[in-house]
């Protein structure tokens, strides 16, 4: 095993087309993955262990092994290392052993610090798995990648639904369902990280869809950092989930995701348009039952802004906050320069984001 170079590894960032809240269940979603990455640099380092540092830190930080997790500094809920962890327990299994390590992320998913609401966690931890992963030998699969990706989140969030990881890891467009987390980690604890990787995972799906035709996708971001975790559990803790609106939500969810896929893989943008409408319709109707805060002023102008011009718009991810998603006419660029002009006024500021065509890469 070589371990005396450097190497490179980025992930794009992620926004959330359809499907969001439902995803967490297992319920289909639509993401894309953008053009702003995670890049994780790992090289030799000088004493045992991992010295991790980051653009967004004052210092780095080195952790020594201990029973096969990393100690000292940092915090319990980081995801850098937990994604060195999950890449030792699979080097553990193969018997090959750990190399001092530094790990160095730098990001464009931040602006003075604040994130957008691109997925940075997922993109550092799907980055962190591809380099770590390649600087120790292991020569692994997209599908792989994913896997330990999702692994090492599961044990900070079980929640999660690793719709960022899989747009962090393909790239481009996609439709995605979340497996079954908790048997995911379960299956890890009883049979180890190997055989993990290898047995099919209940629930999970992903298939690659073509963007949108004739159309723009505009990003807005409002300013206002919002936690998808905390938004997303103060869901789960309201004695809505299990109820008939509960279940229609997740119905009308998968039907709206549904529809939309069959019009991307149809080139059919007003049918793209009108699953968008129907999306942010439903995330207002849950909004109103439930009383989450999805639908801030800003992001409730954004969408409008979108309106007017014939566009379709929602937020995107969680909401209460960071950003929302636009798709308005591609030959109308006058139409989208005016919708801009109108998000500024309303506080929000026009991301000059594209698809990313691919997600891990040197």
């Amino acid at each position: 095993m070589t371990t005396r170079r450097t190497v490179v590894r980025r992930a794009p960032g992620k926004l959330f087309v359809a499907g969001e809240y439902a995803v967490v269940e297992s319920g289909p979603a639509i993401l894309v993955a953008v053009d702003r990455y995670i890049t994780v640099t790992v090289s030799a380092g000088e004493r045992a262990g991992v010295l991790i540092s980051s653009d967004l830190t004052a210092r780095a930080v080195h952790r020594t092994w201990r029973d096969g997790r990393l100690t000292q500094g940092g915090t319990p809920a980081d995801p850098v290392v937990a994604a060195v962890e999950t890449v030792a327990g699979l080097l553990a299994e193969r018997g090959l052993p750990v190399p001092p390590l530094s790990v160095s992320i730098t990001s464009t998913l931040h602006e003075d610090g604040r994130k957008y609401g691109l997925g940075s966690s997922g993109a550092v931890t799907v980055a962190t798995v591809a380099a770590v992963a390649a600087y120790c030998g292991l020569r692994l699969s997209p599908g792989a990648r994913f896997r330990l990706a999702l692994l090492a989140t599961a044990r900070i969030d079980p929640q999660g639904s690793g719709g960022d990881l899989a747009a962090s890891t393909w790239g481009g467009w996609i439709a995605y369902q979340a497996p079954d987390r908790a048997f995911v980690l379960d299956l890890a604890r009883r049979h180890g990280i190997q055989e993990t990787l290898r047995t099919p995972w209940p629930g999970f799906a992903l298939r690659r869809l073509p963007p949108p035709k004739d159309l723009s996708l505009e990003v807005g971001w409002t300013g206002s950092p919002a936690s998808t975790s905390s938004l997303v559990s103060g869901l789960h803790r309201r004695a809505w989930r299990g109820s008939a609106s509960h279940q229609k939500f997740m119905q009308t969810s998968a039907d709206i995701v549904r529809a939309a896929v069959t019009a991307l893989e149809a080139g059919d943008g007003e049918g793209l348009l009108h699953q968008i409408r129907r999306a942010r319709q439903e995330l207002a109707r849950l909004d109103d039952e439930v009383g989450l805060g999805i639908f801030t002023p800003a992001l409730s102008a954004l969408c409008d802004a979108a309106e007017a011009a014939g566009g379709a718009a929602k937020p995107s991810g969680a909401g209460g906050g960071d950003c929302g998603i636009a798709l308005l006419d591609a030959r109308s660029p006058h139409d989208i320069a005016r919708v801009r002009q109108r998000w500024a006024a309303a506080g929000v500021a026009p991301l000059p984001l594209r698809p990313a065509p691919e997600g891990t890469r040197k």
